[in-house]
């Protein structure tokens, strides 16, 4: 049988090119003047639309400082659902987190340059109530985490054994992020990289004597 593939059409590509013009300068605005500087009047007149189009593709600046962000969280959760049903939840967590990064630079550069979404994160995590929103955010997608965890290794919801390995996972990606966003190389190579050796630590870390180690 033949694949047909649908193309969006003209109405959908021209809605698309709104969207992704309004969230570049969105994040060029929050990036050079500043978050809470920046008003939504300023964003649509970068754009030369009105604020009825802005709104129509957002529900405020929060959801646009986030809306890359969200996709590469869905691209993760994508990644780990797919993972070969034999590994073992960490190696399964460690391979979609690289694997989705390995592929995200390209699916980002489509909406928006690599580089202004990477000083787009720096942003978040140096103002309060985008970082406060982070964190929330962190929970929720933990929380979508664990039940992929507990569904993939055929536990009940209540183990507390996916909850456990999602925290250590959590903070270790955290902590990687923070540890990113005060470098000067802010490329996708060094997020990945910074995230990869984060990782390989986490085993270790655990269960070896520092003393001796």
């Amino acid at each position: 049988m033949r694949t047909v593939v649908t193309r969006p059409g003209l109405r959908e590509r021209k809605k698309q090119r709104t969207r992704d013009a309004l969230l570049r300068a969105a994040l060029e605005l929050f990036t050079t003047k500043g978050y809470e500087e920046t008003t939504v009047d300023e964003i649509v007149e970068a754009v030369d639309v009105s604020q009825r189009t802005f709104f129509r593709h957002f529900a405020g600046k929060q959801e646009a400082a986030f809306a890359v962000p969200e996709m590469v969280e869905r691209r993760f959760l994508q990644e780990l659902g797919e993972r070969p049903a034999h590994e073992a939840p960490f190696a399964a967590l460690r391979g979609a987190v690289l694997d989705s990064w390995d592929a995200m630079g390209e699916a980002i550069a489509e909406v928006v340059p690599v580089e202004l979404h990477m000083r787009a994160y720096q942003m978040i995590e140096s103002t309060p109530s985008l970082l406060a929103a982070h964190l929330r955010r962190s929970i929720e997608i933990e929380e979508r985490i664990v039940d992929i965890l507990a569904a993939r290794e055929g536990l009940d919801p209540d183990d507390p054994r996916p909850r456990v390995a999602i925290a250590a996972f959590g903070g270790v990606m955290r902590a990687a992020g923070r540890l990113w966003a005060t470098g000067e190389d802010i490329s996708v190579a060094s997020m990945r990289a910074t995230t990869e050796a984060y990782l390989n630590h986490l085993g270790p870390a655990l269960a070896e004597d520092w003393h001796r180690a």
